[in-house]
């Protein structure tokens, strides 16, 4: 049986690396959400405020799962938004990738995202949004992964060690209030301007 996996995550936690190596590793069909979109013009504008395409939802959600259907491969999902739009009967297992937001923050710098982009992203890793989106649609498949200092492929080796039902990752262990609160980062990392 086929499996379809989700890789999500906050934009500029590692998601693609990540995705494209276990892609390589388990032989499965690659699938970039963002790339997917932009090839099958499944956008209906863009927003120049936040610089990003605004996607057709139903439509993308729809074509995917005609997609998925037409592949015969392990298929493996990456994008931020995996969650909210692949259609949760026909997904298997859903990653989701967190990072300290200290370390999430110099990442970011490093990749030249903007300091706007930067604290959106931020905030969204400390207030768990993609594993809450995850959890919403997907609830006993999600497996929520700690990735802060690890390299690819201990992370790759620790999904395929999950694959095996080796191993539970359970969602609701990290909690980045907490660690920014006792390091006294709290409103630098939160409270961003």
């Amino acid at each position: 049986m086929k499996r379809v996996i989700l890789i999500t995550g906050t934009p500029g936690i590692g998601k693609t690396t990540t995705a494209t190596s276990l892609t390589e590793k388990l032989g499965a069909t690659y699938i970039n959400l963002t790339d997917y979109v932009k090839t099958h013009k499944l956008t209906l504008g863009k927003d120049k405020k936040r610089q990003t395409l605004i996607v057709n939802e139903k439509t993308l959600t729809n074509h995917l799962y005609e997609s998925i259907n037409n592949i015969n491969t392990d298929i493996i999902i990456d994008g931020h938004y995996a969650a909210a739009i692949t259609p949760p009967n026909v997904v298997t297992h859903v990653f989701v990738l967190r990072r300290n937001p200290i370390e999430l923050k110099k990442q970011m710098q490093h990749k030249g995202f903007n300091k706007t982009k930067i604290n959106e992203n931020i905030s969204a890793e400390i207030l768990d949004n993609c594993l809450i989106e995850a959890l919403q649609n997907h609830q006993n498949k999600v497996y929520e992964l700690d990735i802060t200092g690890q390299t690819t492929e201990t992370i790759v080796n620790t999904i395929i060690n999950a694959l095996n039902n080796n191993k539970t990752y359970t969602p609701g262990s990290i909690d980045w209030i907490s660690i920014l609160e006792q390091e006294g980062l709290t409103d630098k990392y939160l409270l961003l301007s």
